[in-house]
């Protein structure tokens, strides 16, 4: 299928030995936390067995993918920690999930040092926010270890800059950063960043908002995309929804539209009611 005119053609990628992209069914990514900090209470599991029950649910529920935090990386919330608490926390929770669990575990991180502590552990894949851009030391830590790495695109866009324009400006760059270390491209899928574009002439929300409309524009990149809107800050602005523990349909509605519009993989705090909607979605896609 061919989007707004563009070839449907597009590489994939392999994230820990999980192949998405093109002609694939839509992976489905779990997100677990052990930030107390983070957004959504909900996803976070500071008891080492509730973590792992956690996973297990969701592996049974359908993520092919498991997505650990260990701080919050919410842009417009007070959370940062030190480098050296999140590397524990992450070396923790991966080190009770991998070879645990029967899918791999992803460490969502944007430092070069929790990124290590999160690999030696065991995790495959880094899911890096500022695509590559927020510790100098990332670019070649994936490269070093042969890891599979997810780019996010956080970077603000300029005063004038159509939002989907600005996130494709950012994806290419960090997908040019991860080549000239030697990244191959089938280790790497894009992320939009939604939530992460907070300037500009547009309001925040209707900027996540376009860019989800017009995700098809990025498969130009030629790279598999990975969308997270789960319980996102823009759905709450849409609905008028204020807590997080409200935003559930309008996540499954956000999704529906990034899967029609050629997402390869969702990440998600809810994942068997995301597998429904991403089933029903793929079905009307097809």
């Amino acid at each position: 299928m061919a989007f707004g005119g563009m070839s449907a053609e597009i590489e994939r990628a392999v994230l820990g030995g999980v192949t998405v992209g093109d002609g694939l069914p839509v992976a489905i990514i779990g997100v677990l936390n052990v930030s107390p900090e983070s957004f959504y209470g909900g996803s976070v599991h500071s008891d080492p067995d509730e973590l792992l029950r956690a996973a297990d649910d969701m592996v049974a529920a359908g993520a092919a993918i498991l997505d650990v935090g260990g701080r919050s990386t919410a842009p417009y919330r007070p959370t940062d920690v030190s480098e050296a608490e999140e590397a524990d926390r992450l070396a923790a929770a991966i080190g009770r999930l991998a070879g645990k669990c029967a899918v791999p575990v992803s460490a969502d991180t944007f430092r070069a040092v929790p990124a290590r502590a999160a690999l030696d552990a065991g995790a495959r894949i880094v899911n890096d926010v500022t695509g590559l851009r927020g510790d100098p030391e990332m670019a070649a830590l994936v490269a070093a270890r042969g890891t599979a790495v997810i780019l996010g695109a956080d970077a603000s866009p300029g005063a004038g800059d159509d939002p989907i324009q600005a996130v494709s400006r950012v994806l290419a760059e960090s997908l040019d950063r991860a080549r000239r270390a030697g990244i191959p491209d089938e280790r790497v899928v894009l992320d939009p960043g939604i939530g992460f574009l907070r300037i500009g002439p547009w309001p925040w929300y209707e900027r996540d908002a376009a860019v989800i409309a017009r995700l098809d524009r990025l498969r130009a990149l030629g790279r598999p995309l990975c969308v997270g809107v789960s319980r996102k800050s823009f759905i709450g602005a849409l609905t008028g929804r204020a807590e997080p523990s409200e935003r559930l349909a309008g996540s499954l509605a956000a999704t529906s539209v990034a899967v029609v519009r050629g997402a390869a993989l969702i990440r998600t705090h809810d994942v068997a009611e995301t597998r429904d909607a991403v089933r029903v979605a793929e079905a009307l896609r097809a």
